[in-house]
């Protein structure tokens, strides 16, 4: 059954909970939040094969999938072993390319993909190529320590490190052509929030979800820089994805599922017994979420 189907996420506590929110102010993010029923699974597939994969970043101009893989023996995402590749799959999960980008990475992490230009992460760095003629840059990022998820605002990309709680700005986020030389700033540290998934929002602001040795929450950055606190701490969150709805998908490690969260709803569970559940999309209805415990891909359909 296809109904609306959108993103998904694993996410955390249990299925209806409702959680406080530290600010309830009008502003936009606040009153998306607000709109839409509950999601549920329209039936899931496991996909296996693959190495310790961390993030599926989802190219909807051509329908496509690339898959973020560790590779080696050992669950060591902080490895500088050249064990990781990307791949590139069809949204039923078959392999069109082991290795789509012909450079060696670490442990690559979160993927965003915008129109031929796709970001990943790497430990201390972050890569851009061309899709298309797969050409690419890595780009050091100073100070960063686990360097996770990508996000692009207009012409700036962000990128999250939940080890060492900080979020760096990088302008222009294109830097692929030799000629650009980005700007590296340090947006925030010590906040608390731990970042790891990021979602550019609809209002403009800047989604983020923290992973920690304690239950972090979900945050919000608005253009202006400020910070504040959506969902009070209450698990190890991972990916986010803002539905069209303006509602939340997330995924959490603490309670090994995937959720639905909105303010007047709450948090819903959706799919549950992942270890490891990562950095998801969304594509043709159907949710890609990364197990890197399990090293299995989950596709969740979603409906109302």
């Amino acid at each position: 059954m296809r109904t609306k189907f959108l993103v998904a996420a694993v996410a955390v506590a249990l299925a209806g909970c409702a959680y406080p929110t530290h600010d309830m102010q009008h502003d936009g993010l606040t009153h998306q939040l607000h709109h839409g029923g509950p999601l549920r699974s329209a039936g899931e597939r496991t996909l296996t094969g693959f190495t310790f994969p961390e993030s599926v970043g989802c190219d909807a101009r051509e329908g496509v999938l690339y898959v973020s893989q560790f590779g080696g023996t050992q669950l060591s995402p902080a490895a500088k072993d050249g064990n990781g590749f990307i791949s590139k799959l069809a949204p039923d999960g078959r392999v069109l390319e082991q290795r789509a980008f012909n450079e060696t990475f670490n442990k690559p992490k979160g993927i965003t993909v915008r129109g031929e230009r796709l970001w990943v992460t790497d430990i201390d760095s972050v890569w851009v190529f061309n899709t298309r003629t797969k050409q690419g840059r890595k780009l050091p990022i100073p100070g960063i320590q686990f360097a996770n998820d990508p996000a692009v605002v207009g012409s700036v990309l962000y990128v999250s490190d939940n080890r060492s709680d900080a979020l760096f700005r990088i302008e222009p986020a294109d830097f692929l052509d030799a000629g650009v030389q980005p700007k590296v700033s340090t947006v925030f540290t010590g906040k608390g929030v731990n970042p790891n998934g990021l979602w550019a929002a609809r209002d403009g602001s800047l989604i983020m979800v923290g992973f920690g040795d304690q239950p972090r929450g979900i945050h919000a950055m608005a253009p202006d820089g400020s910070l504040r606190t959506v969902v009070q701490p209450f698990g190890k969150l991972d990916g986010v994805q803002q539905l069209h709805d303006g509602t939340l998908l997330i995924t959490d490690w603490s309670a090994g599922h995937l959720a639905h969260w909105s303010l007047s709803g709450g948090l819903v569970s959706i799919a549950k017994d992942f270890k490891g559940p990562a950095d998801f999309c969304v594509l043709g209805g159907t949710v890609y979420v990364p197990d890197l415990v399990k090293s299995e891909i989950r596709m969740v359909g979603l409906a109302r």
